[in-house]
């Protein structure tokens, strides 16, 4: 503890060195910036006897600090992480492979991490303050940030990346880590380049924009794609008429604010053969469902659920808090729209895998009716905890799904 104290200590100093240096002189490109802090440390090793890994370090911490995102920057650089959890300036952890665990960084201070997120949300035109104190933004290279400060998050400001590969994970590769099986990523190609409106449901972290991503590789190239999105994410490749509309919080002053429903509308004005809804999350799905419904098949979204019969719920209770509609036209509505739905769950094994994919058949009952294709069948666990199983072709089954429950044909 002592030896990362002095560490801290020596970096602190070497950095106050430095910024003198360029408070003094001109801006600094990254090469000069980067001569500048090597010779700083080369001209303290004598004294502090580094070794060369130490000293290596010491360089990048410190230029990371200055045009990085200090000490959290290796962690973004690493392939290997896919979530970086700062729950304060002196507690980060990180998921790999998997397993979270606490890292031992902290940034220099609670300011200093402040600093780190006012430039991370600055850097797409975002505000984030005790006034408006939640925001999502993402880096340069895609990944999603969520910033939560004070008076809401209790123990200082916290920030969560989720990052996403450089290349989009296609469904060959999720076939190959067992994802999904070759005869459904079959089926939901054909649904693809058939213009099917598909939906992906999912809990936090089961991968729902891996999987649309995948999805899209599939559209056909001479298709013009509009992506709507709160914090621009996806990565449609292969499409060369794409326009990507990223929602725009207020300003200090309470306006100008661009949300989702407002975008999907102002799509519509742009001859789209698709609009892609990265994620749905409140009254946007009653404009989302509307466009899906007036000639734009081949619409994909995702929204957070448990099921595919409890995404069917949520999404009236999101179409019924933008508008005062009878129940039953809500659901004609998303019958209508949706024309298959995709589960997505991470499982106790921490593997991300479809559990279901279903068809939405229409309204029976006054609710609306899914019937199973795929199905996730569990058939035991491996000595290492591994989850044996597999997406099994249910389509022989006689029985249909009403909301998640049988119908007359079967028990309940």
């Amino acid at each position: 503890m002592n030896e990362e104290r002095q560490w801290m200590e020596l970096r602190a100093e070497l950095k106050r060195i430095v910024q003198e240096r360029i408070d003094y002189g001109s801006t600094l490109t990254d090469d000069q910036l980067l001569d500048l802090i090597e010779a700083e440390v080369f001209a303290r090793s004598s004294r502090s006897r580094l070794t060369a890994g130490r000293m290596d370090r010491l360089v990048r911490d410190i230029f990371h600090s200055f045009r990085g995102l200090d000490v959290i920057q290796p962690l973004v650089d690493d392939p290997d992480i896919t979530e970086i959890m700062v729950n304060s300036h002196d507690r980060i952890f990180v998921e790999k492979a998997g397993r979270v665990t606490e890292t031992g960084l902290a940034f220099e201070s609670r300011e200093k991490l402040e600093d780190t997120i006012q430039a991370v949300v600055g850097r797409v035109n975002r505000i984030v303050n005790e006034s408006s104190p939640v925001v999502d933004a993402r880096l340069p290279d895609g990944s999603r940030v969520h910033v939560v400060l004070p008076p809401i998050a209790l123990d200082g400001p916290t920030m969560t990346i989720r990052k996403f590969p450089a290349d989009p994970m296609s469904l060959e590769e999720l076939q190959r880590r067992q994802a999904i099986t070759p005869e459904a990523a079959a089926y939901l190609i054909r649904l693809v380049k058939d213009k099917s409106n598909i939906f992906i449901s999912g809990g936090t972290g089961s991968g729902k924009t891996t999987f649309l991503n995948a999805l899209s590789q599939h559209i056909p190239d001479d298709e013009r794609i509009i992506t709507i999105e709160d914090s621009a994410e996806l990565q449609i490749r292969g499409v060369p008429n794409l326009v990507r509309l990223e929602t725009r919080n207020a300003n200090t002053e309470g306006r100008g604010e661009i949300p989702i429903r407002a975008l999907i509308r102002a799509s519509l004005r742009m001859r789209p053969n698709r609009i892609i809804v990265g994620e749905v999350r409140g009254a946007e799905a009653l404009d989302m469902l509307a466009a899906m419904n007036t000639g734009h098949e081949g619409s994909l979204s995702t929204g957070h659920s448990n099921s595919t019969a409890d995404m069917l719920s949520r999404l009236e209770t999101m179409v019924l808090s933008g508008a005062s509609l009878p129940l039953d036209v809500v659901r004609k509505q998303i019958a209508s729209a949706l024309d298959v739905m995709v589960h997505l769950q991470r499982l106790r094994d921490r593997s991300r895998r479809v559990t279901e994919i279903s068809e939405v058949a229409g309204i029976s009952g006054g609710e609306v009716m899914l019937r199973p294709v795929f199905r996730f069948v569990e058939r035991g666990e491996a000595p290492d905890g591994r989850v044996i199983g597999r997406l099994e072709d249910v389509r022989d089954e006689p029985l249909a799904f009403v909301s998640g429950k049988r119908t007359a044909g079967g028990a309940g």
